[in-house]
């Protein structure tokens, strides 16, 4: 069986002169493969494997467009069809003697990696050709395709009601988001500004009980939770590294045509089973989100959490459990 261990950063040049950085783990021989799109404001991160993911499954976890060491879409190219050849790309890499039949993919994301998640799941196989092979899909704090979902602005704190949310998108040339990339981009030059501000928005939220649940989850990893926040915080810095271009590319995408119609998928794209967790006092991700892609997706089920958008943490060995189920 071959492992990494290390789960460096590794990086596939594409066309046009682009890269795409991505990290693996696990048993890289595996044709049991778990390809997971990462959150907003971080990078493709294979460290602290979840031992269920460690036995006999290839975890793949590449930047997304535009984040850290992953080069931007070329201009005029849509998101959707830059996702859908860079990951063509990178599967065929590594798996270069497959015939995009013989192995099982596993499509994961977190919270604004459920869009390019979703964005593969139903894919026209002409541009993503293993999406014959996805066996499942895993939504943990869901996005859903604003275009088709006319009631997504009504969950969103008044916050995310300017970006990604109406306001922010019907303003001309994404002037707002570019705002707020201005005044993040001045908080954020160090990375005690990038965990002041992860502090802010998501672990002065907490309650006390998800505090003590966080403290125990850290606790079981040999880390203290300052730890761990100084380690999200350097990932937030690797994701802005080159360029803000993968927050700038966040509302459009959110609000763009993703190639499909969650309730008009054919039959075959309808085949894989699709995981939907929420967490009920999520403010990024609302548990109203996880409801339309469960009424919408035939095949698709909701596990609920308690807890705030990290709460997920807490669960995964237990959530990745479940969704891989076929393979223990």
């Amino acid at each position: 069986m071959s492992t990494d261990t290390s789960s460096e950063e590794k990086f596939l040049s594409l066309r046009n002169g682009r890269t795409l950085a991505y990290a693996e783990a696990g048993n890289l021989s595996s044709k049991t493969i778990v390809l997971y799109l990462h959150g907003f404001f971080t990078v493709g991160d294979a460290s602290h494997l979840s031992p269920v993911l460690g036995r006999n499954v290839h975890f793949i976890t590449p930047t997304l467009p535009g984040w850290g060491n992953t080069s931007a879409p070329p201009p005029s190219t849509p998101y959707r069809d830059c996702l859908t050849s860079d990951m063509t790309t990178l599967l065929s890499h590594l798996y270069p003697d497959s015939n995009s039949r013989d192995i099982k993919l596993y499509i994961a994301g977190g919270s604004f990696g459920t869009a390019p998640a979703q964005i593969l799941y139903g894919a026209p196989y002409d541009k993503f050709p293993f999406g014959r092979c996805i066996s499942g899909v895993l939504l943990m704090g869901a996005m859903t395709p604003f275009r088709y979902h006319k009631d997504y602005a009504k969950p969103m704190t008044w916050a995310h009601y300017f970006v990604p949310g109406p306001i922010g998108y019907n303003i001309p040339f994404n002037l707002l988001t570019r705002l707020v990339k201005f005044v993040l981009a001045r908080k954020m030059t160090t990375i005690e500004g990038a965990e002041a501000m992860l502090r802010e928005t998501v672990f002065d939220r907490m309650d006390q009980a998800e505090r003590e649940a966080f403290a125990k989850w850290c606790e079981e990893r040999g880390r203290v939770p300052e730890e761990a926040v100084r380690k999200m915080a350097g990932n937030v810095m690797k994701s802005i590294s080159k360029s803000w271009e993968g927050f700038l590319l966040t509302p459009p995408l959110l609000h763009s045509d993703w190639g499909f119609r969650p309730d008009a998928l054919d039959e075959e794209h309808s085949r894989p089973r699709v995981l939907l967790t929420a967490s009920k006092d999520d403010h990024m991700s609302p548990v109203a989100y996880a409801q339309y892609l469960a009424a919408n997706y035939k095949n698709a089920r909701i596990k609920h959490i308690d807890g705030g958008h990290l709460s997920i943490l807490y669960h995964m060995d237990e959530v990745w459990a479940e969704f891989l189920a076929d393979e223990q």
